[in-house]
């Protein structure tokens, strides 16, 4: 019988020391840029860089997710319902529903999504 290891990354920088999350993703010319802080198996916390015109086409995941704004504008879909989420906004994005993310304008994002 061969055992499995658990999945578990850690951002070694966050590590017993104090990070300013926007400091932590740089934003790069036409891309998405993301940097897993915590990946664990009941969940994981992944910050994004999204520059201007980006987006992530409409996708489902069967876990919950809680976005924060930490820099700029967002336009999330949920379900069909747009949503603009600005700098310290935050909104949960339900596990099964299908949802999509677009920059009118540079923003980061912290995406913590919880698998239970």
């Amino acid at each position: 019988m061969t055992k499995t290891k658990a999945k578990s990354s850690v951002l070694q920088a966050c590590v017993g020391n104090s990070q300013t999350l926007t400091d932590l993703v740089e934003y790069a010319t036409d891309s998405i840029v993301s940097k897993t802080i915590l990946d664990k198996q009941a969940g994981t916390i992944t910050l994004f860089a999204f520059d201007k015109g980006q987006k992530l086409s409409e996708h489902t995941t069967p876990y919950d997710a809680l976005v924060q704004i930490l820099d700029g504008k967002a336009r999330l879909t949920i379900g069909g319902r747009q949503n603009n989420i600005s700098t310290g906004g935050i909104i949960i994005m339900p596990g099964n529903v299908p949802h999509a993310v677009e920059a009118d304008e540079k923003f980061k994002m912290l995406l913590t999504m919880i698998r239970a």
